[in-house]
């Protein structure tokens, strides 16, 4: 078992370095895209950020870059850059920029707590139906890479007031209660909750992580409410996915040092003994979107099973 354990990871962190220089070699190719797993992310240590892209489904889905720059304005400016509509960015053919095509970042102003945005008119040229998720992507990119709490969209100097087709009002500090991917199942005023889970999407055979803001009449804390809709048989749309069993249960919780604790019973595990990534990928970025610790901690009927997952924002 040790040897194979050794020879996994000796095999894990070979490929991993075999990336890192096709990455840089190839960089003029792939955009500085990195195109690896999330394992070999966390083996290889190269630091990458997020950027939201929007799917054929109509979803605006995380996609980890290289941002090589050592200041958060530059690393700002090449990450609107990517997700501006352009066919030099080169995703795939059913992910698409989410910034109208044209736009140009005019400049980036990143202060203490918030970080002003400057884009050019082209900007308000989205369509009704990009409008709400354009916003979203800006604004949860920007708050990924940085430290800041809100974000400031400018428009050739002045705010942005509204959605620019439905002119429907913006707070002129945008953060994370704007939502993303945004879904309503709301039968009173009773009792909402606001709770962002992450699902997955199948695009060109990658899986990529969808973050979906669902409204709901649930007063129970959230970690309860996430675990049930992950492991739910029933998703409200099809194209997204979650591996997390049927079968599992939640049999306790708590938070001890920023680490939430999670155990479960043994259905976490699949049919070969072992707990799919994917699996604990959605749940770990389920936590950090809902609840302010550092770390999750999994375990099964009480003990732990080797799998730690670290807030990537700390």
């Amino acid at each position: 078992m040790l040897r194979t354990k050794a020879i996994r990871k000796i095999f894990l962190t070979s490929l991993s370095m075999f990336i890192i220089l096709c990455v840089f070699t190839l960089s003029t190719i792939t955009n500085d895209v990195l195109r690896t797993n999330l394992e070999i992310h966390e083996i290889s240590g190269i630091v990458t950020d997020d950027i939201y892209l929007l799917s054929k489904n109509g979803y605006l889905i995380k996609k980890r870059v290289l941002l090589d720059y050592d200041n958060d304005k530059d690393k700002i400016i090449k990450a609107l850059n990517y997700m501006i509509d352009k066919e030099e960015n080169k995703f795939s053919n059913e992910l698409i920029g989410p910034i109208p095509k044209g736009t140009v970042v005019n400049d980036v102003i990143c202060g203490d707590k918030i970080v002003t945005v400057d884009l050019s008119k082209k900007v308000l040229d989205v369509s009704i139906n990009h409008e709400k998720h354009m916003i979203s992507a800006i604004v949860y990119t920007v708050l990924n890479i940085t430290d800041a709490e809100g974000v400031s969209i400018l428009v050739d100097g002045s705010v942005l007031e509204s959605y620019p087709n439905t002119l429907e009002k913006l707070p002129s500090i945008l953060d994370r209660n704007i939502g993303i991917n945004k879904d309503y199942n709301i039968t009173s005023r009773e009792d909402i909750s606001k709770v962002v889970i992450y699902y997955l999407d199948d695009i060109d055979n990658e899986l990529y992580y969808v973050p979906v803001t669902k409204y709901l009449n649930d007063s129970r804390d959230k970690i309860k409410i996430i675990i049930e809709q992950l492991s739910s048989s029933y998703l409200y749309e099809e194209s997204l996915m979650s591996f997390l069993s049927s079968k599992v249960e939640l049999l306790d919780y708590y938070i001890e040092n920023d680490v939430l604790f999670l155990n479960f019973n043994e259905f976490l595990f699949d049919t070969n003994d072992v707990v799919l990534e994917e699996v604990l990928y959605s749940i770990s970025y389920s936590v950090f979107d809902n609840y302010d610790v550092n770390m999750v901690m999994f375990e099964v009927n009480g003990s732990e099973v080797n799998h730690v997952f670290r807030n990537e924002k700390t």
